[in-house]
C-alpha cells in the first residue's frame, strides 16, 4: 500500500491537495484491467452509466486521457499500447469502454445543474460499498447518503471545491478503510451498509481519488483508484 495514501487519508475532509500524476500504473494494473473486462461483459448496466446530456463531457474526457496518460504507454494513430504489451482501439462512439481498457482508475463525470454538481456519467467497476444505480442522476449530497460524517458543512466545503477546481491544476484525497474481504467490486446499496472493518480485518481498501476539470466543457472528472492488500 503506497504511504502517500495512508498519510492524505488521516486528513479531515475533503482534505484536497494539489497533484502531477492524476493516473496512475500500479503492480495490480493488469488484473485490474482484465476483471473490469469481465465485470462490462456480465454486467454493463451496473458497471457504466451515462444521463442525457454527458455526451460531449465524454468525448472530452477521452481525448484528455489520451492525451495525459502516464509513462509507459505509446499512443499511434487511434491505437494505445498499454504499459503491460495490449494494444487497445480507440472506440470513439463508446468512450467509457474504451477507458475500462486503457487506466486502472473508475471514472465519473459530475456537471453543474443549478446549485449543485450531478452525476451524469460514470465507469464505476469498482464501488467501496456503494451502487452506480442509485447515485447516477443525483447530486453531490444525495450521492453521499448515508455516509455519517459527510454532514450539511462537508456538503458545502465539496460543492465549492468542485466550484473552484480549476483547468490544469487537479486534486486529490484519500480514505483508509478496514474491510473483511479482499474483492474489488463490493457493491452494496444505502439501505445494506457494509459493517465497520474491524481490528480483525483481513484487508486495508485505499481509494486515491482524484478531481480534475475539463477545459472545453468545465465538467468535473472524480476518479478513483483503487488499492487492497491482505494484513
Amino acid at each position: 500500500m503506497p504511504e502517500d495514501l495512508r498519510e492524505v487519508a488521516a486528513a479531515r475532509l475533503p482534505a484536497m491537495r494539489p497533484v502531477d500524476d492524476w493516473l496512475r500504473v500500479d503492480d495490480a494494473y493488469s488484473a485490474q484491467l482484465a476483471l473490469k473486462a469481465d465485470l462490462i461483459a456480465d454486467r454493463r448496466d451496473s458497471v457504466i452509466a451515462v444521463c442525457d446530456g454527458a455526451g460531449a463531457a465524454l468525448d472530452e474526457l477521452l481525448g484528455h486521457v489520451v492525451d495525459h496518460l502516464p509513462d509507459g504507454f505509446a499512443v499511434s494513430g487511434e491505437m494505445v499500447t498499454r504499459p503491460d504489451g495490449v494494444t487497445v482501439a480507440i472506440d470513439r462512439g463508446d468512450p467509457l469502454l474504451t477507458l475500462s481498457q486503457i487506466v486502472q482508475e473508475d471514472l465519473c463525470i459530475l456537471q453543474k445543474q443549478g446549485d449543485e454538481h450531478v452525476l451524469t456519467a460514470a465507469l464505476l467497476c469498482f464501488p467501496s460499498s456503494w451502487t452506480l444505480a442509485q447515485k447516477i442522476g443525483k447530486p453531490l449530497g444525495a450521492i453521499h447518503v448515508p455516509v455519517a460524517e459527510y454532514d450539511d458543512n462537508i456538503a458545502r466545503r465539496v460543492q465549492r471545491l468542485f466550484d473552484g477546481v480549476q483547468v490544469g491544476r487537479p486534486l486529490w484525497r484519500a480514505n483508509f478503510l478496514r474491510y473483511d474481504e479482499a474483492a474489488l467490486h463490493q457493491p452494496r446499496r444505502e439501505d445494506d451498509p457494509r459493517p465497520v472493518g474491524g481490528p480483525d480485518a483481513q484487508f486495508e481498501r485505499s481509494e486515491r481519488q482524484t478531481v480534475l476539470r475539463l477545459p472545453q466543457t468545465a465538467s468535473v472528472v472524480f476518479s478513483i483508484h483503487v488499492s487492497v492488500v491482505a494484513l
